[in-house]
C-alpha cells in the first residue's frame, strides 16, 4: 500500500438524543458525533414499532376485497 494516503481511523464518541452514549471507530475528524436515534430508542429495535394507516388504505382494501364478499362463482350456486 502507498504510505500517507489513507485517512486516520480513530475512536469517536457518539451521543444520541435519548442520552445513550457509545464509541465507534471512524475516519471523522471530530472527536464526538450526535445522532437522532440509536438502537436503544429506535422503534424497530425496541419492539414499539407501530403500523400507522393514516389514509385508511387497509380499510379501503378490506371493503373492496375483504373476506365478507362472495366471488362470482359462489354467487351463482
Amino acid at each position: 500500500m502507498k504510505a500517507d494516503i489513507h485517512p486516520n481511523y480513530s475512536p469517536v464518541a457518539v451521543t444520541c438524543n435519548c442520552g445513550n452514549e457509545f464509541s465507534i471507530a471512524s475516519t471523522m475528524r471530530a472527536d464526538s458525533y450526535r445522532v437522532d436515534v440509536c438502537n436503544q430508542c429506535h422503534p424497530f429495535y425496541t419492539g414499539k414499532h407501530k403500523i400507522l394507516d393514516t389514509e385508511g388504505r387497509v380499510d379501503q382494501f378490506m371493503r373492496r376485497y375483504g373476506a365478507g364478499q362472495k366471488s362470482d362463482d359462489q354467487a351463482k350456486e
